[in-house]
């Protein structure tokens, strides 16, 4: 049995059958809807209006997933997060280890033939400091004129990136705190993995076609293995 460590000791199962009894739903005070969760250091440049998915993808029902999941679902915001954005396209590649952070996918899906299952909670698992760490959040997203403004997919009532990104954002304390990370640490903090990350610059395959090569061998060996692979490249502003 997986040992959880259970972030601001928010238990799922606890707050969704109080939410279920008290007959409302969720609101998570431990990550507000308000600008503080989504910035530390500075405003946000435009207003923002916290929306649920039901009302986000209206006239259609929202869904976690839309016809399954693949790495072209979702795409960036107006966060400076691509490598978060990269890590999770990455994820969906591999659907045990994405079942992983998102526990129970199925019996968290929205169930139109039992409405009543909808609490405005998910919850979401991340590893930690050598333990999975289980984030509770509700479903209000940030948005302006009716559209998510960071993470959203290709089809608009499709929203397991949103949440996942809005977990992770509660994990590190911000939306804002999402910006300029690595590929490799998503990954480990998806996975519990061991991540290695190589410079090919600094590594000078450019000029050494043997060391090329072995780096080409080692790759494949990777993809037989199943490995999540990501890259990346740096921009020099000049």
């Amino acid at each position: 049995m997986v040992k959880l460590h259970y972030l601001k000791n928010q238990r799922y199962n606890k707050l969704k059958s109080q939410c279920e009894k008290d007959e409302r739903l969720f609101v998570d005070t431990e990550f507000p809807a308000d600008d503080k969760s989504l910035f530390f250091s500075r405003a946000p440049p435009e207003s923002v209006e916290w929306k649920r998915p039901k009302d986000i993808s209206a006239p259609n029902p929202p869904s976690l997933f839309v016809d399954g999941f693949s790495r072209h679902d979702i795409t960036q915001g107006k966060l400076g997060n691509c490598w978060f954005v990269a890590s999770c396209s990455t994820l969906a590649l591999e659907p045990s280890l994405l079942e992983k952070v998102i526990p129970d996918i199925k019996k968290q899906e929205w169930d139109p033939d039992d409405v009543g299952k909808y609490q405005g909670i998910f919850k979401f698992r991340f590893w930690r400091q050598g333990e999975w760490t289980e984030v509770v959040i509700d479903d209000l997203l940030p948005t302006i004129g009716g559209q998510l403004v960071y993470i959203h997919s290709s089809e608009k009532n499709e929203f397991w990136g949103a949440l996942v990104e809005k977990a992770y954002a509660k994990l590190n304390g911000s939306y804002e705190a999402l910006e300029a990370g690595n590929i490799s640490d998503a990954l480990v903090d998806f996975t519990g993995g061991v991540c290695e990350s190589i410079n090919l610059n600094d590594a000078n395959y450019n000029e050494d076609e043997e060391r090329r090569l072995a780096f080409f061998n080692n790759m494949q060996k990777a993809m037989s293995d199943r490995s999540l692979v990501g890259a990346s490249i740096s921009v020099n502003v000049t």
